[in-house]
């Protein structure tokens, strides 16, 4: 790792749970109020497409921040970062909960959005300063596993809240549970520290030479930032819209539907752990990727086009959900590779911010093909998207790194 520091394999997985635990708890907030939508409307008296444009403010604001949010995690550490998002994503969940009006939740949805924006520059900067290099893709992994674990967890967690303390109280309870978690980051400090040793000017020191705007236009780059969006307009919307298409096309219940998405979550939890494994004894991440996002994308159309039965739906589902999965990891150690030494937070704070600008624009344009009858189009947009995701995964493989950009192009 080469900062001198002997970590110990208990200190590795103090590091790795941790981490994953906060990753866990910023999906679980991104979910809590797309489930409440009905409840809110009813209080608000506002339409669904106003509800809908607080996750677009929510993944905008988050989106535009997290590029910022990675500077800071260079100039100031990554554990200091990370508490200060914690602390106010929870702060916005639980001010929610006593919101007034829908228009106090459009700026309160916002800041909840810059909260979540330090997650991902955070917790890769600890992971890779912090993790053994054998280990690292596996950490990549259940860092993406809690994230997934805390989407599955959240639409029940917060309906159950709901159904016996109402849902204002569930939000008020759920910041609370942020608060926990924040003074858990303060506490494992020192475990978190080993990963953010250096100082503020050594962190500097070590970055690449030449304008930080020069590194992050570099071809690597964007070509990384390119893929996450297309993986967010896959992905995220077809997690928000599954349910409502498959009753659109087929008519089939929403509890079958919910039980597919299930079955898609699960699949892509069980994915994650695999490709970790996967991704450690191979050198050639780019085929993984192809892979598995060509089967799942295969899968999804399958979906789409045919009526299946309850059985064949989830379990066709569950499979491309492992399918997907499994290249998550692949996909962060290709970043990883593209990442000049010293720049980690800028890097996966800015090509991260590609998946929350997708997230914010896909759902309208979902919304526009099931309002016209036509679901077939949430299932085609997620199977073009993943084949798209294809065709940049080898592109940047055959980018190499910034780094190789910086020293060919020097900065004037």
């Amino acid at each position: 790792m080469g900062d001198g520091v002997v970590r110990t394999r208990g200190q590795d997985i103090r590091v790795i749970g941790l981490i994953g635990s906060a990753h866990a708890v910023s999906h679980f907030f991104q979910l809590v109020l797309p489930p409440l939508f009905p409840l809110l409307k009813e209080a608000f008296d506002v339409s669904y497409m106003q509800l809908g444009l607080l996750a677009t403010f929510f993944y905008a604001a988050s989106g535009l921040s997290q590029t910022p949010s990675g500077f800071a995690v260079d100039r100031f550490g990554a554990r200091a970062v990370l508490a200060a998002g914690i602390a106010l994503f929870a702060t916005a969940i639980l001010l929610i909960g006593l919101a007034p009006n829908y228009w106090v939740m459009v700026p309160l949805v916002i800041a909840a959005g810059i909260g979540n924006s330090v997650f991902h520059p955070a917790d890769y900067s600890i992971l890779t300063g912090a993790v053994r290099k054998e280990w690292m893709a596996r950490a990549y992994g259940i860092h993406q596993l809690g994230g997934n674990l805390g989407w599955a967890v959240a639409p029940a967690a917060v309906l159950t809240l709901s159904h016996f303390f109402g849902w204002r109280m569930a939000l008020v309870v759920l910041g609370l549970f942020g608060y926990g978690l924040f003074l858990l980051v303060w506490w494992q400090g020192v475990a978190l520290s080993v990963g953010d040793a250096k100082s503020a000017r050594d962190r500097v020191a070590a970055g690449p030479r030449g304008a930080p705007l020069q590194m992050l236009t570099a071809p690597a780059i964007l070509l990384c930032f390119a893929y996450f969006a297309m993986l967010a307009m896959a992905l995220t919307g077809f997690q928000n819209f599954l349910p409502t298409a498959l009753n659109t096309a087929y008519g089939t219940s929403l509890v079958t539907a919910g039980w597919a998405l299930t079955g898609y979550l699960v699949g892509g939890a069980a994915g994650i752990l695999f490709g970790g494994w996967l991704a450690d004894h191979s050198q050639h991440h780019e085929r993984i990727l192809a892979y598995g996002l060509f089967a799942a994308a295969a899968l999804v159309m399958i979906v789409g086009l045919v009526d299946l039965g309850v059985t064949p739906l989830i379990l066709m589902m569950s499979a491309a959900g492992f399918c997907s999965g499994m290249t998550s990891p692949s996909r962060d150690m290709m970043v990883r590779a593209a990442t000049p030494a010293g720049a980690t937070g800028k890097v996966f704070g800015f090509v991260y911010s590609g998946l929350d600008l997708g997230s914010a624009f896909v759902p309208p344009l979902l919304g526009l093909f099931l309002d016209h009858d036509l679901p077939l189009g949430v299932f085609a947009v997620t199977a073009l998207a993943l084949a798209i995701c294809i065709v940049i995964a080898f592109a940047l493989r055959r980018a190499g790194s910034a780094a190789d950009t910086l020293v060919a192009r020097p900065a004037e």
